[in-house]
């Protein structure tokens, strides 16, 4: 009886390839929840911010229902870089959106100095 050696090479090296691409594969995975993770929070906290800008707007024009008495009033709330603008404009006994807008201020983060300019 002979003793044949069995060539693992290839098989070793195409194993290889394939521990290497999964692991690759994994660690990007893992990056890409991570980034998904923040923005998702990022989104909760605004959504968060606003909810609570539009009920202190609520809060506000109810007040402001109780004791109606000039033809039109204005006022701004902010929060967290948001803006509730609200007007309210007088009909008979209570009052009316004429204006109620959530607005952010935005503002540019990094200038890009290599950009081709079209020269």
């Amino acid at each position: 009886m002979r003793n044949t050696p069995m060539r693992l090479g290839l098989l070793a090296l195409l194993l290889s390839v394939i521990a290497i691409c999964l692991s690759t594969l994994a660690v990007l995975s893992v990056a890409s929840s991570s980034a998904d993770m923040r923005l998702a929070e990022r989104f909760a906290d605004s959504v968060s911010t606003r909810y609570e800008l539009e009920e202190e707007g609520q809060r506000y024009l109810q007040e402001m229902n109780r004791n109606v008495s000039e033809d039109e009033v204005s006022k701004e709330f902010s929060r967290n870089g948001f803006t509730l603008s609200i007007t309210l404009q007088k009909n008979e006994d209570r009052y009316e959106i004429k204006l109620w807008k959530i607005k952010k201020q935005w503002e540019e983060s990094t200038k890009i100095d290599n950009l081709w300019k079209g020269e």
